[in-house]
């Protein structure tokens, strides 16, 4: 066991958070208070970090820090050390990732990517929009139109770059490339879509090829990022294309299952996959959520639909798990509901549609209208701990654009974006 994984399973077995056995990405040098990459540790939306504020004061907790000149985007930063790193854009010909200090939010280094993808997309929303995956002396990061790089985290030197369009047929979705990379050993897997490659696991080190995947239908890509799940032997990926989910051999890339009950009827398939007690939730947005069990028999992954509604959580800023239940919110109200069954127990309006991530007993939400809430989860009914609006936000493009940045939470602070705007806010109690 490496030393990440003896640090994950201290803090989380007196947490009583149920996992998948060996299904955390082999991230190097991390520690608790890290947030290396896209939902944190391991992919969950959870952060491992003790010690934060129970509920907030009426102005909300103390703010740090505040810039304005992060660049345009939606990318939610990885936080590392004394780093944050993040993608941004200045226009369409210029989007970079930047790495800034923990202290004060000044730029370290920034290295420019490439060009932001699909502008002409609609409605329009182009800007830059994944989030940096951390390894050690390395980070890998996806622009929007699927120039993949990998960067030295301390200068942002280039070590290599691929393009998903241009090496491996690529097709995007309408709003182009938002994956987040997943690092799993020496493997970096991204999903460029098409034909040839729906998803590839390329050589961490050198971007060389270890398999390419053709799925069914030469499904685009979606918006979601693949996770790494890990029963009766066989260790998957997990992800969401064009045509629904998929799970697909560590190994080889062969495709083990699919399911296709929860795709946007909007071709919006952006929330990541959750993975709780051996099932996986996926959800669709004007669709629904679906439930699905995995089971291996005889060496071959079965898979079993547990349940599917339209009230389940299918918004944007996905969904997390405490104990034997998730919350996410849908168009318009928090939920909670039973992993076990799918059964709604309660909803609430809540902030309306919001991004989560849980932390030492509390859920984080950061509304798309820009609020910010504090909430402890019960099966009982919402229960709110604070409530703010940060201040000197963004004006967005236009009336359809959101704050769709998910929050983030490591060493003690809150850290929240929209587009050029980035807080860090002190949640540590003193306690």
């Amino acid at each position: 066991m490496t030393s990440y994984s003896r640090i994950v399973s201290s803090v989380l077995a007196p947490l009583s958070v149920a996992l998948l056995a060996a299904a955390v990405p082999s991230l190097s040098h991390l520690y608790a208070h890290d947030w290396p990459q896209w939902r944190g540790p391991q992919r969950d939306g959870v952060s491992l970090e003790p010690g934060l504020l129970k509920e907030w004061p009426a102005a909300g907790p103390k703010l740090v820090w505040q810039i304005q000149d992060a660049g345009s985007g939606y990318s939610t930063p990885a936080v590392v050390g004394d780093r944050i790193y993040l993608l941004g854009n200045e226009g369409l010909d210029n989007e970079f990732v930047r790495a800034l200090a923990v202290a004060d939010g000044k730029p370290v280094w920034t290295t420019r990517v490439g060009r932001v993808g699909n502008p002409d997309q609609q409605p329009k929303f182009p800007a830059a929009r994944s989030t940096p995956t951390v390894d050690g002396a390395q980070l890998f990061a996806l622009g929007s139109d699927g120039d993949l790089v990998s960067l030295e985290t301390a200068t942002g030197k280039l070590r290599w770059q691929k393009s998903l369009r241009t090496d491996f047929g690529g097709k995007p979705g309408i709003w182009a490339y938002s994956e987040s990379p997943l690092v799993d050993g020496e493997a970096v897997v991204v999903s460029p879509g098409g034909a040839d490659a729906t998803m590839v696991a390329l050589n961490k080190n050198t971007g060389e090829v270890i398999w390419k995947a053709a799925l069914p239908g030469a499904s685009q890509a979606a918006y979601a990022s693949a996770v790494v799940v890990e029963i009766g032997g066989i260790r998957q990926y997990v992800q969401v294309v064009e045509k629904g989910l998929v799970g697909l051999d560590a190994k080889t890339g062969r495709l083990l299952w699919t399911y296709d009950g929860a795709v946007s009827r909007f071709k919006a398939n952006i929330p990541s996959p959750l993975v709780h007690g051996g099932v996986v939730y996926t959800a669709g947005a004007g669709t629904g959520g679906g439930l699905v069990k995995l089971k291996v028999v005889e060496g071959v992954v079965t898979t079993e639909t547990v349940a599917f509604s339209p009230k389940l959580p299918t918004a944007i800023g996905g969904s997390v798990a405490v104990g034997d239940y998730f919350y996410g919110t849908t168009g318009q109200a928090l939920v909670c509901a039973d992993f076990a069954t799918g059964s709604v127990k309660w909803e609430d309006r809540a902030l309306g549609t919001a991004s989560l991530l849980y932390a030492d007993g509390r859920l984080y939400l950061h509304g798309e209208n820009g609020e910010v809430g504090l909430v402890e989860p019960s099966t009982e009914g919402y229960r709110p701990k604070g409530r703010f609006t940060p201040p000197n936000g963004p004006k967005h493009s236009n009336e359809m654009e959101k704050s769709w940045a998910y929050p983030v939470v490591a060493g003690g602070r809150l850290y929240l974006r929209d587009h050029g705007s980035l807080w860090s806010y002190d949640v540590k109690s003193a306690n």
